[in-house]
């Protein structure tokens, strides 16, 4: 990426400020910002959940609500952009400024067609008829990749994919060649591979139109390998700014090196994550002084007298009375905060997996769905093959990390275990018993053995009970005595590291990180021996997230437990599991020892999953080769012959024999050891050794 200085900036955002109306009085969204960005630049902006990454976005182009008052200065090539009248702020959105919004399903009209918002886009900035914009809408999705686009423009936005919604988002944001593509969080619903994809257009897009990007993540690897600049934000403040190499090199504000530290790396391995401690204070609540000074290890006492301003030299500029130091000593983050001390968990390596005792076996699961038809009179047109033959295996005191891209069957699968019933197709064992031969009673008292925690812990939650009763639950269902009860749900909350003075609260009271863990106690609460954990950190800030994994870590080892763990990042399963299974089109496709896997992976399916995967290390991540799978997975209502994942499989592509092609295009390949390594197996017809 190259960046285009010029004596003006493109763009220049000095002392934003954006408060809302509150109960009591205004409260401060962003605290006096300021970013510049220049031609052809891409800045990053990062910071956790409320630190006014979005609100500042949004604000750029006069889109908050009528509850916001905004003051500074927003100069667009010298013009000012605050308080200029809505029709002249119209003529700029799409035409200059364009933005890809986070959520396309909900940024595009739904009863209206693709082709036809998209040729509206292009109409309101540009005097043409409706058949030139037609075309013009045909151009742009063939730009970002939509296959057939001319049939493409006649679908309705729920007809499309996330990843296909995402890449007409950015069509339309294109249409006009604006000077500023604004992107908020563009990647954070979707898949990996997804992920790359649409990464790609955006650099595809801004090539093609000499844009400059302000790309909005929370996510760190996406910054590394796509920001020329990164503005690091915190209670509505930018605490740190630089060039992405020296911010990732060498930061200067303790939370930006907090963030690093708290991230599981799929180049790392097991360990302690460094939590960032505590919680943001409330906006409305910012105590006097520096507003990280609560959370930060280097905290003096001048820290909470006066809030440091952002100063620096050399275009690195930090917010920290210690910045010069940390520039100097440039530390690692486990030298900065405390690092948690996880209990040793025994050895989960290949010739110990086949020792242990059995906690979960599945082989050849299969589940299908009825395809209904019409609205009063429904009758059956096919079948949905959500799971087609799912194998796993999973030992006591071992994490079983299962992934895949959305469809691929991991949430079909996670039911058909937890119903305890006679799988469809297949068999189903849990500590030893066969589900299908499972009486009612036997089914409930095997059920305390397998517990779930689930992806968003508000959701699971009943707001209308504190969180006492909330973790007591379990226990009633199991018809435990109350004086158990009573001492159980002390000894959970405490536990889970929290206090157990708080179980009179209830959960709108806790922050996102806290839920979770009160979700844990409440699965721990009936004393199981596996739990399967349904995406338990995708929705937690990256510090919260570090430490429920160093907690489950922890839990892990204290317990003995096993777990089922269920996830789309890829460097949660790295940094947590001992196994993994990878799933594609509810087929598993590759399984065995973790590092066996993500070292040497033999499907070119689960090759593409991990170079898709973002590494927080600029110069890594810009060396690294990428595989940029086609399109979508297929529809799970035909049962296609050969291997499935042909259609998008790059290895297929290469084939130059007749019979090999014949041979991935007519049988399924079965699941196959090495010859080397007897448990890393995979479903390939062509299986490949990464260390070749």
């Amino acid at each position: 990426m190259t960046t285009t200085a010029v004596e003006t900036p493109l763009l220049a955002v000095r002392d934003l400020r954006v408060d809302f109306a509150g109960p009591h009085g205004p409260v401060p969204a962003v605290r006096g910002v300021d970013l510049t960005l220049r031609r052809g630049e891409t800045l990053g902006i990062v910071g956790e959940s409320g630190s006014g990454k979005s609100v500042t976005a949004l604000s750029v182009l006069g889109l908050l609500p009528a509850t916001a008052r905004v003051s500074g200065s927003v100069r667009l090539d010298g013009r000012e952009l605050v308080g200029l009248p809505g029709r002249d702020l119209a003529a700029i959105r799409g035409r200059r400024i364009a933005m890809v919004f986070q959520d396309p399903l909900s940024a595009f009209t739904p009863v209206y067609r693709i082709g036809d918002q998209i040729a509206e886009a292009v109409r309101v900035h540009q005097r043409v008829d409706k058949p030139t914009a037609r075309r013009r809408a045909a151009e742009l999705l063939d730009l970002v990749g939509i296959p057939a686009p001319d049939r493409a423009l006649d679908s309705f936005p729920h007809e499309f994919s996330g990843g296909m919604r995402q890449r007409a988002m950015i069509a339309m944001a294109v249409a006009n060649q604006p000077d500023i593509l604004l992107a908020d969080e563009p990647t954070t619903a979707l898949d990996v591979t997804i992920q790359a994809q649409v990464l790609d257009v955006l650099r595809t897009a801004q090539r093609e139109t000499g844009a400059a990007l302000v790309l909005v993540s929370h996510d760190l690897g996406v910054i590394a390998g796509t920001a020329d600049r990164v503005a690091v934000m915190y209670a509505g403040r930018v605490v740190e700014t630089a060039g992405v190499d020296a911010l990732f090199e060498a930061p200067r504000h303790p939370y930006t090196l907090g963030l690093i530290g708290a991230l599981p790396r799929l180049d790392g391995r097991g360990g302690a994550l460094v939590p960032i401690p505590g919680t943001p204070a409330p906006m409305a609540e910012l105590p006097p002084g520096c507003p990280f000074a609560a959370r930060c290890p280097l905290a003096e006492e001048r820290c909470s007298t006066a809030e440091p301003a952002l100063g620096g030299d050399g275009g690195h500029q930090a917010a920290c009375v210690r910045s010069a130091e940390l520039a100097e000593r440039r530390p690692a983050p486990s030298e900065v905060y405390p690092v948690p001390e996880l209990p040793d968990a025994p050895a989960a390596g290949p010739a110990d997996h086949s020792s242990r005792a059995p906690v979960l076996a599945v082989s050849g699961l299969g589940k299908t769905f009825p395809l209904l038809k019409g609205t009063v009179f429904k009758r059956r047109v096919g079948e949905v093959y959500a799971v087609d033959g799912v194998d796993l295996d999973l030992r006591e005191g071992e994490t079983l990390g299962l992934v895949g891209e959305s469809g691929s069957g991991k949430s079909t699968t996670l039911f058909e275990l937890l119903r305890l019933g006679a799988p469809e197709t297949g068999r189903i064992e849990l500590l030893g018993h066969d589900t299908a031969r499972l009486t009612r009673a036997e089914a409930q008292r095997l059920r305390a053995q397998l517990q779930i925690v689930f992806q968003d812990p508000m959701a699971s939650l009943d707001p209308r009970l504190p969180i006492g009763d909330i973790i007591a639950e379990p226990l009633r269902a199991q018809r435990a005595p109350r004086e158990e009860i009573a001492r159980r749900v002390p000894e959970l909350l405490r536990q889970v590291g929290l206090d157990p003075d708080h179980a009179a609260r209830y959960p709108h009271q806790f922050s996102g990180g806290q839920r979770q863990r009160v979700s844990i106690a409440r699965a721990l609460a009936v004393r199981p021996k596996l739990l399967v954990l349904d995406e338990p950190v995708s929705a937690l800030d990256v510090s919260i997230q570090a430490g429920v994994l160093n907690l489950l870590q922890s839990l892990k080892a204290e317990l003995g437990l096993s777990y089922l763990f269920v996830s789309h990042d890829l460097s949660v399963i790295r940094h947590l599991a001992d196994r993994v299974s990878v799933m594609y089109l509810g087929r598993t496709v590759e399984q065995g020892e973790v590092s066996a896997v993500f070292d040497r992976p033999r499907h070119p399916y689960t090759r593409a999953l991990l170079s898709a995967v973002p590494l927080p290390d600029p110069a890594a991540e810009r060396a690294r080769d990428r595989i940029l799978l086609a399109g979508d997975p297929p529809s799970p209502t035909e049962r296609r012959t050969g291997c499935p994942f042909r259609t998008r499989c790059p290895l297929y592509a290469r084939l130059t024999e007749a019979a090999d092609r014949a041979r991935c295009e007519q049988e399924r390949p079965a699941l196959d050891g090495d010859r080397a390594d007897a448990d890393h197996r995979a479903a390939c017809h062509h299986p490949e050794d990464s260390s070749d």
